[in-house]
């Protein structure tokens, strides 16, 4: 007679799980402290000083010496009405630098309060980088060297070769036609 043996059922032992949330939590809030998260997208800019109340700032710009730059709120970039794109803007600045007096020279802009700020900001990318490339040709020009390896001496003067003149408003109805 064959017998069957039954085998026994071995009990798998239990977790003691007590503590996962409190590490869980302590990982979670470790990951939060300790990571940064960086912005892509800004502008750079030192605003002017507050004008004292009792003084009036004016400055007289001759009409050859501003660029206008007008951006509506569909988004469509102008330079002296024509329709730019922001690598076309950028090169027009260039070259109304070139011509213009450089001491006195105005960036005109005028941008609706409903354009996206992808294209406020691609505007005055464009700006920036119209600007770093003349203070870079400059600084060769004059010192043999790029604007980065310059002296704070020569980037100061380099600077102020190529002032950053900028008026910017909302203008009472820019629209697109």
């Amino acid at each position: 007679m064959i017998t069957f043996r039954r085998r026994k059922r071995r009990r798998v032992p239990a977790l003691n799980t007590t503590a996962t949330a409190d590490i869980s939590f302590m990982l979670l809030v470790f990951f939060l402290v300790t990571t940064s998260i960086d912005s892509d997208k800004g502008l750079n800019r030192t605003l002017p000083a507050i004008p004292d109340e009792n003084t009036e700032q004016t400055m007289d710009v001759s009409e050859k010496n501003v660029l206008r730059i007008t951006i509506d709120d569909r988004d469509s970039l102008c330079c002296e009405g024509e329709s730019v794109s922001p690598q076309q803007l950028q090169e027009r600045i260039v070259t109304f630098m070139a011509t213009a007096e450089v001491e006195k020279h105005v960036l005109s802009i005028q941008a609706n309060s409903k354009t996206s700020y992808d294209a406020y900001f691609a505007m005055q990318n464009a700006i920036v980088a119209a600007y770093r490339r003349l203070r870079s040709d400059y600084a060769r020009q004059r010192y043999g060297i790029p604007l980065e390896q310059c002296t704070p001496e020569q980037r100061d003067s380099v600077m102020a070769h190529y002032p950053q003149r900028i008026s910017e408003r909302e203008p009472e109805q820019v629209t697109a036609p």
